[in-house]
């Protein structure tokens, strides 16, 4: 890890600590790929298929493609908190770079909150790309419920984040971050409607991925798309899941 530079009167602040993560951060092409490129490319390549670009009664006058589009945004915090943050936070623990910063001005929960802050920030890129592909290619209409969106944006990021950090917490090492987090990252595609969108599913099914937090990050999105705002009950499920996970992992987390 690059060396922050401090100084004996106070502690570096947290902007050393991002610009130095955000380097390395940058170094990494795979990462950046996964979460900022390939939900555009997975939902260009969607909407390729002629059939997913049609009108569909049975999905309320909308086109699969139009499912599709928060479905592409989730996927990225996926792939942003449960891939890609909890092997770096628990492969510093496991080299012993927290602990060797706890005894120096910068504290670890610094470094922690940089992780954060980057993969946060990567996830709404991502997002933003996601709408301006699904406009401009495919004539997705652009959130009909600006605020609401952001709303459910902002705590989808949140909930995923605090899901990273709780499996950080969890984890002794890499490698079981790393097993964990593909876990949870599987059952999460699937209740986010990457394989089937949650709208088509069985109603049985349906009532209960929408009580997991990327099921109701993914109804959220698709009623703010839609012009409506987000259900309260949507919002509730993931506001409970933050507040779970986020005691969870503030809790369990250890810095060695």
């Amino acid at each position: 890890m690059p060396a922050i530079g401090t100084t004996a009167s106070r502690p570096a602040p947290l902007a050393a600590v991002l610009r130095a993560e955000t380097r390395l951060f940058l170094r990494e092409p795979g990462s950046l790929f996964w979460i900022l490129a390939f939900p555009a490319v997975l939902m260009t390549i969607l909407g390729l298929v002629p059939s997913f670009r049609k009108a569909d009664e049975a999905l309320g006058g909308r086109s699969v493609i139009d499912l599709y589009v928060p479905v592409a945004v989730l996927l990225a915090m996926i792939m942003a908190g449960l891939q890609a943050m909890p092997p770096v936070l628990t492969g510093y623990r496991e080299r012993g770079i927290l602990r060797r910063m706890s005894a120096t001005p910068v504290r670890p929960s610094a470094l922690l909150a940089a992780q954060i802050v980057l993969h946060g920030a990567a996830s709404l890129g991502s997002a933003a790309l996601v709408l301006a592909v699904g406009r401009v290619a495919f004539g997705v209409r652009l959130p009909g419920q600006v605020p609401g969106y952001v709303t459910a944006l902002l705590l989808a990021v949140t909930c995923v984040l605090a899901l990273g950090a709780t499996i950080c917490a969890l984890s002794r090492t890499s490698k079981i971050a790393t097993a964990v987090g593909s876990v949870a990252y599987l059952l999460m595609m699937f209740t986010a409607g990457v394989w089937v969108p949650v709208q088509t599913m069985p109603d049985l099914l349906r009532t209960i991925v929408e009580f997991t937090p990327f099921g109701a990050a993914s109804q959220a999105l698709d009623q703010a798309a839609s012009g409506d705002w987000p259900g309260f009950a949507h919002l509730g499920v993931m506001v409970v899941w933050t507040a779970a996970l986020g005691a969870a992992s503030t809790r369990l987390f250890r810095w060695e």
